[in-house]
């Protein structure tokens, strides 16, 4: 599926002035049982807030899981909204018209009579990226079609289907060959027999059953009901979960919250298959992300470490090997796999470092003063005896941000981490001072409340007034003229 907002489409849509500033849309994570959320096309939708530093929350509302644009998935739902039956219906019916024209069930039966087709027969149609049986031809006889489609071709539906470009929604992006290949051989050398990709959009027609599952990676939802749910546990579960490695390249616009509590519900999957001897085991996991988001992904996962191996894409005009400088790929692969396991290729300009005990980039210098190799983007980095660690070679220490930036960032524009107490290490919702915050919000909106309700009071009795004055006025009136008439 595709990302959740990063953004604020579905508040602006209600008037919101939008985000900007220090504000910022956070995932509410759950807490206590859990409550039925509100269902779109893309299955259960996510409870969102938005925060602004110096001001109480505002409502929060449920808006769509994977789409970050409302013009993809116009979603939105207060919290505390009460819905009547019949536009609980009319969502519903919206739903269900959202959904496939092809079921699960009829993909599943076409690739059937597919793959017995003889080789003549065996046609896709490039317009509408679909696998066409001869009582399909007739109705794309204007369109461009391929025929003579081989077991080759259906095996790497890739290579058939055109990437989706849109950005905020079903952008697709495709491994190069080199990406694709060392990860192939990666997986062989270190043993496993099964890969569960998750994060194939679209690819229903080419898979059978037990082999793919209609699933949203933003909210662990199975479009296929129980029946997909137990194909992949027992997918998961088959040898006791030996052999069976996750690989996950979810859309970088994705929030890595609801990333992270979907892959936290596969893990506990697998563990189900685990003996009690093994409980200290951990499902084997790739995530493919960028650099940046190390610090985000490490604190739902202690264990993952990031590897230099920069993954490139064939249709993305940034993210590809061989750029220097800032043009690199900032795309990385985050394991639970010991480093000192994996081997990145040397002809590639990787190295092992005997003291980090695991292989780097051939910019990335070990530094004794940190004792480790500190580089994420693939450039020297140099260390800052101020800030006690390394740092990109472009930024400069600041005596009035006391830390190193960029040369020209502003000393007093908004700052990432927590909006609560200013630390760099966490979000707002994992702040030791939310329930101080809390209260402090709730005593100020109390306060609001009495000065609106005294206005009110205040607005109503002149109001009262002013329409006493203007009925004397009005009789006064009436009176003189009375009086000039007779």
């Amino acid at each position: 599926m595709a990302a959740p907002r990063d953004g604020l489409e579905a508040v602006e849509a209600e008037g919101s002035a939008g985000l900007r500033g220090t504000s910022e849309i956070e995932l509410v994570l759950p807490s206590g049982p859990a409550v039925p959320a509100p269902l779109c096309p893309h299955g259960p939708t996510l409870l969102f807030v938005k925060v602004t530093q110096g001001k109480e929350e505002a409502r929060r509302f449920y808006a769509c899981s994977a789409c970050r644009d409302r013009k993809d998935c116009n979603f939105f739902q207060w919290e505390d909204e009460k819905l009547s039956g019949a536009r609980l219906a009319a969502r519903e019916a919206h739903n269900r018209r959202c959904q496939p024209t092809l079921s699960r069930r009829q993909c599943v039966e076409r690739y059937l009579k597919f793959i017995e087709l003889p080789l003549t027969q065996r046609k896709f149609c490039q317009r509408c990226q679909q696998l066409l049986l001869p009582d399909d031809w007739g109705q794309h006889s204007e369109h461009q079609v391929l025929g003579d489609v081989s077991v080759t071709q259906l095996r790497k539906p890739s290579q058939l289907l055109y990437p989706l470009e849109n950005k905020k929604t079903y952008a697709q992006y495709l491994f190069a060959d080199r990406s694709c290949q060392f990860l192939v051989d990666l997986l062989s050398t270190l043993g496993f027999r099964r890969v569960l990709c998750v994060g194939t959009p679209r690819y229903s027609q080419f898979y059978t059953e037990d082999s793919f599952c209609h699933y949203n990676m933003f909210n662990h939802h199975f479009f296929d009901g129980k029946t997909a749910l137990e194909v992949c546990r027992a997918f998961l579960q088959e040898d006791k979960g030996e052999g069976v490695i996750m690989v996950t390249d979810p859309p970088f616009g994705g929030l890595v919250e609801p990333l992270a509590i979907t892959f936290k519900k596969l893990i506990a999957m697998w563990k189900e298959g685990q003996s009690q001897d093994d409980s200290d085991k951990e499902l084997p996991i790739f995530w493919i992300f960028p650099y940046f988001f190390e610090s985000r992904i490490c604190q739902f996962f202690p264990s993952f470490r990031m590897l230099d191996y920069q993954v490139d894409y064939d249709n993305h005009a940034l993210y590809k090997h061989g750029k220097t400088g800032r043009k690199q790929s900032p795309v990385r692969i985050f394991t639970n796999i010991p480093l000192n396991k994996i081997i990145l290729p040397t002809e590639e300009g990787y190295r092992f470092c005997s003291l980090c005990q695991r292989y780097v980039s051939l910019e990335n210098q070990h530094c004794e003063h940190c004792n480790s190799c500190p580089s994420k983007d693939g450039r020297k980095w140099n260390h800052c005896f101020l800030c006690k660690k390394c740092v990109k070679p472009s930024w400069i220490h600041c005596s009035i941000c006391s830390h190193c930036a960029v040369p020209d960032h502003s000393c007093q524009g908004p700052k990432d981490g927590c909006f609560i107490c200013g630390e760099l290490d966490h979000k707002r919702s994992a702040c030791p001072n939310i329930a101080t915050s809390k209260r402090a919000n709730k005593a100020v909106r109390k306060q609001k409340q009495r000065k609106s309700n005294k206005m009110k009071m205040e607005t109503t009795k002149g109001q009262s007034m002013n329409h006493t004055s203007a009925t004397r006025r009005k009789k006064r009136r009436e009176r003189a003229h009375q009086y000039l008439c007779s």
